[in-house]
């Protein structure tokens, strides 16, 4: 389901793929049609991503790529979402989805060549198993958040029960997610969010009761409160969750060096100080300090 060479750039930017990349996929694109052992290859990632289409947890194991492909690695799961797109397209047509929320999930894959060339300096997928979320059906863009179709774990479950709510381990619930590249994190951008994707799954998921909203973030770390003021968008969302408890403790300093600076291996020392965001941050850790996901939930 690979298009041609000639209709590949159009196809790349609808997904929102970075212009300085299209030559690229398109030069390569020969190579990969003609290599009978990476043909071989993308049909068993294409599989692996829309079998069990919109089945929430299913998600695909790539086959590890080998070092023969050369300079076509750093593009191979590009090619392996733009030929899930007609499985996934089917699927939202299916369900009903409107165009212009499908467009704008799966446009996420060119977000994500972006942040890729931004920490890495040049193309290529983080982690490309985040993105075959959107492209089966688990995850969809709603406005300035994103949602992903979900269960309840045992530790949010038990936060649930503790709080007196009848949903727990194995119910449903949607997973929010906070993307950059998308404006400032504003009370009115994610309450327009999160009206939308009450409508949205009530609609095209009605079998699917999604009475609660879960999240898993550096963004809810309450250490941020020490450095952010009580009116910021960051402490503002915050506020919308109740925080459970039973989860473990391990630093993640990279996560938010990433999501803010872009390279999760940068040093402390050379973080810049130009936001307020970016000196709570960096101050934290050249302090000596280390941020931590929060876990946080909230009734739909």
């Amino acid at each position: 389901m690979l298009p041609s060479a000639d209709e590949l750039p159009d196809v790349l930017l609808d997904l929102a793929v970075p212009h300085e990349d299209i030559n690229g996929l398109v030069a390569l694109h020969r190579r990969l049609t003609e290599d009978a052992e990476a043909r071989r290859l993308l049909d068993r990632s294409v599989d692996a991503t829309v079998r069990d289409m919109g089945k929430v947890g299913a998600g695909p194991k790539y086959p590890p790529l080998p070092a023969e492909l050369g300079p076509l690695s750093f593009f191979f799961h590009v090619y392996v979402f733009v030929a899930s797109l007609p499985y996934v397209r089917a699927y939202h047509r299916s369900r009903g989805i409107p165009d212009d929320v499908s467009r704008r999930t799966l446009a996420d894959l060119g977000r994500h060549i972006a942040v890729h060339r931004r920490a890495r300096g040049g193309p290529g997928l983080l982690q490309p198993g985040w993105n075959s979320l959107h492209f089966r059906g688990e995850l969809y863009q709603l406005g300035r958040l994103q949602f992903q179709r979900a269960v309840l774990g045992e530790r949010m479950g038990r936060a649930l029960a503790a709080a007196g709510y009848s949903a727990g381990q194995g119910d449903p619930c949607l997973n929010l997610h906070v993307t950059d590249f998308r404006g400032p994190l504003s009370p009115e951008a994610c309450d327009r969010s999160i009206a939308l994707a009450r409508e949205f799954f009530a609609r095209h998921f009605p079998e699917e009761r999604y009475e609660t909203a879960v999240c898993h973030s550096w963004l809810l770390d309450p250490q941020l409160k020490r450095y952010l003021p009580a009116g910021s968008n960051i402490v503002r969302f915050q506020g919308r969750f109740r925080a459970a408890d039973g989860y473990g403790r391990e630093p993640e300093d990279s996560v938010p060096v990433a999501f803010v600076f872009g390279d999760g291996d940068l040093p402390p020392a050379e973080l810049p100080r130009r936001t307020r965001v970016e000196r709570a941050v960096g101050d934290h850790l050249r302090a000596g300090g280390h941020w931590y996901a929060g876990h946080g939930w909230f009734p739909l």
